[in-house]
């Protein structure tokens, strides 16, 4: 019976990590705003490497923050709001932005946002792209709900609603890439960042182990 219970328990948490697909790395340059129709906090990502994402649909809204020149004065450059979707089944995932060194080049990254969506073998990956238009100091996670129902150029339709507080909590958070060193850091990162369903179904395996 325990032995029984182990292969269930194993083969669950299997199919668990196989619906994570690859990482979306993180730049120091590349601010996070909204990923899949949810608002991600800034503190949230401070000193992550990257995201995990489940196969599939994704949509990213982010910015570029970067000091560039002035003349001879260096200034904060923050762009435009970006928005790429995509679908996710590689390894890993990176933004690569054009070189950008003074301020007339961040304007004119503004005005045709030219960057690539590559994955781990340098290959650019299909997507979809566009820029967002909102009101300063506006909700920007509705701002996504109302582009992505008017079926815009980088619009995800199953993104159109907003998500009701029992639908929030069924979904699992997001899931961190830590930059800390570790012997099995994907094992690592994994158990530590799981959600509580998976985390039960561990401590489950771990009280079949200690008593077998």
């Amino acid at each position: 019976m325990k032995f029984r219970l182990l292969i269930a328990g194993l083969l669950s948490l299997l199919m668990t990590l196989n619906a994570w697909s690859g990482t979306l790395k993180l730049s120091p340059e590349i601010d996070v705003l909204v990923l899949d129709g949810r608002k991600i906090s800034g503190s949230l990502l401070k000193g992550a490497e990257g995201l995990e994402l489940e196969k599939g649909e994704h949509q990213v809204l982010f910015r570029v923050e970067k000091t560039l020149m002035r003349g001879k004065q260096s200034v904060k450059y923050v762009s435009v709001p970006l928005i790429v979707s995509f679908s996710s089944q590689t390894k890993s995932i990176s933004i690569q932005l054009p070189p950008m060194t003074t301020l007339r080049e961040g304007h004119q990254f503004d005005r045709t946002p030219q960057f690539q969506l590559l994955d781990e073998h340098g290959n650019e990956i299909t997507s979809r792209r566009d820029t967002l238009h909102h009101a300063p100091g506006s909700d920007i996670e509705q701002a996504m709900v109302a582009y992505n129902r008017n079926g815009r150029a980088a619009s995800v339709p199953r993104f159109a609603k907003p998500e009701s507080p029992g639908q929030i909590q069924q979904k699992q958070g997001v899931k961190l890439v830590s930059r800390r060193n570790d012997d099995n850091p994907s094992l690592s990162r994994w158990i530590y960042q799981v959600d509580n369903a998976t985390r039960e179904q561990l401590a489950r395996l771990k009280r079949v182990l200690r008593n077998s």
